[in-house]
């Protein structure tokens, strides 16, 4: 009994033991394939990360450092990343101020998974630098399209020069955050300062003077854009551009899609690039928002063979005045350098020389004109003219502008519509292929294509709502100021108070110019012109 008894207590620790080293054998076997299961992911992430840190990761656009030259920067612009992008390195600064705070990577949408960080902003090594200056009324669903998509293509940096909707504070206070813009407003100080400019006192755009409506903005665009030079020195810049909201450059023919790479190739004694315009050829009456919509665009008698272009030209125009609704005469892009003056809005010139001038073979201006419905209302409402055909020609330069004008001033809403159908919208399908296979209408959708993008990733609400709330008071009144009016005081008669001239010797004096011109030999400003007409076709072959 007793040695039963002692047999028992000597049992239980032995079976506790062999308990206790089950439990810890299954325990450790449970750690190893914990650690087994911690370290392969480990492992792999890390293989991963070298494999991209030695090159395997090139394809993607945001890890590209500055010490690895990216397959996406244009040749012989100095390790860069895609057009108008930072590296990864350097996209947050540590110190935020208000303008540069946006962070455009908070996209739910995954349709451009790489976009995460990038930042649209410049760099000191990003050459040529580009800008581009304008003169705006829009809201932001056009502007910032516009913008972002040149952005894209290369463009750093923008001279917005606002007014009407665009110098609002709800619209200026997203403009003015986003990295690489400067919003100019049309205050009574900046009145006076550009009504002391040497081109009232010059020729060459004289004949726009005391002019009202296309005339007035012209002369406008004129004293902006000289203005804008004096910016883009100051800012570094190499090249700049006056464009439109309504227009998109097409860098066709360079290496890449990139605006950048184009004018990299550009030979170095050239001081003035022509981009040719191709026009916008909607084929429905509802489109809403054209940089996504419209896809089919006729092409510049420049980039066409002749005998295509006047072959076909009463098929292409369908009894329109002209080839083109607008003007047929290009926009340009002018090398920063001295002397450098504006030309009126489609030109470049330069006061102690002939600028040496190329015209481009493949890259174009696209202009989305007349896409919308609405534009023939939104034109009439903007100028102040009768529409007899006497009043329209003090208020228009081109011809279809004055016809559009009468029908928005005359006619009810359905004979506009007619009117629009019959000579805007491109409704019979045979003749769009016949003009299609021609080359004379052509189909681009790289706009739509990088905009949709950019919509879906996000860009756009982000940097709406990451603008700062507030704007200051300075700021504020300035906006106020120039959203009120378009004209707080008529740049014309501001500038003929300020020189001491009333208007009734208005006419004297421009005699006197007229003789002054015809001494200097000063050549006139290039206003917009209509292409070729086909009559055109005799004197041309000559």
């Amino acid at each position: 009994m007793p040695s039963h008894h002692h047999h028992h207590h000597r049992s239980t620790p032995l079976l506790f033991s062999a308990t206790s080293a089950t439990s810890s054998s299954s325990q450790s076997f449970l750690s190893k394939l914990l650690l087994l299961l911690t370290l392969l992911p480990l492992s792999l992430a890390a293989l991963a990360f070298i494999l991209q840190w030695r090159g395997g990761g090139e394809s993607d656009p945001t890890i590209a450092t500055s010490g690895a030259y990216s397959r996406w920067a244009p040749r012989g612009s100095h390790h860069e990343v895609f057009p108008g992008m930072e590296t990864f390195s350097s996209l947050f600064p540590k110190s935020h101020s208000s303008s540069d705070c946006i962070n455009l990577g908070r996209s739910s949408s995954p349709s451009l998974p790489y976009y995460g960080d990038w930042k649209f902003g410049f760099e000191a090594n990003i050459r040529p630098k580009i800008c581009i200056t304008t003169s705006t009324s829009a809201g932001l669903e056009q502007i910032l399209p516009w913008m972002f998509y040149h952005k894209v293509i290369g463009v750093t940096t923008f001279f917005l020069f606002v007014e009407g909707h665009a110098a609002s504070p709800n619209v200026s206070k997203v403009l003015e955050s986003i990295p690489g813009v400067k919003v100019i407003y049309r205050t009574k100080e900046l009145e006076e300062q550009q009504a002391k400019s040497r081109i009232w006192n010059e020729t060459w755009l004289s004949s726009f003077f005391y002019k009202p409506c296309n005339y007035e903005l012209f002369v406008k665009q004129s004293l902006n854009m000289e203005m804008a030079i004096v910016m883009a020195r100051d800012a570094g810049m190499d090249w700049i551009l006056h464009l439109d909201t309504d227009e998109l450059i097409h860098p066709a023919g360079a290496r890449e899609y990139s605006l950048r790479q184009l004018l990299l190739d550009v030979p170095s004694n050239v001081d003035m690039v022509i981009f040719p315009n191709y026009e916008s050829s909607v084929e429905r009456e509802d489109i809403k928002d054209p940089f996504t919509e419209v896809s089919m665009f006729k092409k510049n008698f420049d980039h066409l063979p002749k005998d295509t272009y006047f072959g076909m030209y009463k098929e292409s125009t369908r009894g329109n005045p002209n080839y083109f609704l607008t003007y047929g005469n290009g926009k340009a892009a002018a090398r920063i350098q001295d002397h450098l003056r504006p030309n009126g809005a489609h030109r470049w010139h330069n006061y102690m020389k002939t600028p040496n001038e190329i015209k481009l073979e493949e890259a174009a201006v696209l202009h989305y004109t007349y896409a919308k419905f609405s534009d023939l209302t939104s034109r009439r409402d903007r100028c102040g003219c009768k529409p007899t055909k006497d009043d329209v020609k003090r208020c228009f330069m081109l011809e279809f502008d004055r016809s559009a004008f009468i029908i928005a001033s005359t006619a009810t809403e359905e004979e506009m519509l007619n009117w629009y159908r019959e000579h805007v919208v491109w409704g019979d399908k045979d003749l769009r292929l016949k003009l299609l296979r021609k080359g004379i209408l052509t189909r681009i959708y790289a706009p739509t294509a990088i905009i949709q993008g950019l919509r879906e990733s996000g860009v756009f609400s982000s940097v709406i709502s990451n603008a700062p709330s507030t704007i200051s008071k300075d700021k504020f009144l300035a906006s106020i100021d120039s959203s009120n009016s378009s004209r707080v005081v008529s740049l014309a008669s501001h500038a003929s108070r300020k020189i001491g001239r009333s208007r009734q010797h208005q006419p004297s004096v421009r005699k006197v110019l007229e003789i002054e011109a015809s001494a200097a030999h000063e050549e006139a400003a290039v206003p917009p012109l209509s292409p070729p007409a086909a009559w055109t076709m005799t004197t041309l072959e000559q």
